[in-house]
């Protein structure tokens, strides 16, 4: 496992999520399991034409330990009704997908109408 060097100063938790099949977060294996995720003020630099804050970096926890750490992009309420087709979680609630070919989870999160979208890479 990779030292986290940075100390986040300002973290919000989103809520738990369950992984059933192991992921890549930022070159640090998550197994399958039960994790807190929480999103800091680390926000990564700016591709060109995104708009500053359109990623943030979250950790994963376990045990109250950070176990991995992965960019999420942050897309509000208002944007992501014409973005997404389909399911989708309700306000405050997680959603964890398997992404067609099975090589991403896909991990939603819509925390007070904000949603946070994070992939990781699966080992197949």
């Amino acid at each position: 496992m990779k030292p986290f060097l940075r100390v986040a100063m300002f973290v919000v938790v989103l809520g738990s999520v369950h992984l059933t099949r192991m992921g890549m977060a930022n070159g640090s294996s998550l197994s399958a399991g039960t994790y807190q995720v929480r999103v800091t003020d680390d926000v990564p630099a700016s591709g060109v034409g995104q708009s500053p804050g359109a990623e943030r970096w979250v950790e994963f926890l376990q045990g109250g330990k950070v176990v991995g750490r992965e960019v999420a992009s942050v897309i509000s309420a208002g944007d992501m009704g014409a973005i997404a087709k389909g399911a989708r979680p309700a306000a405050n609630r997680s959603l964890v997908q398997t992404l067609k070919g099975g090589d991403y989870v896909r991990i939603w999160i819509n925390k007070d109408s904000v949603n946070y979208l994070i992939n990781l890479k699966t080992s197949r």
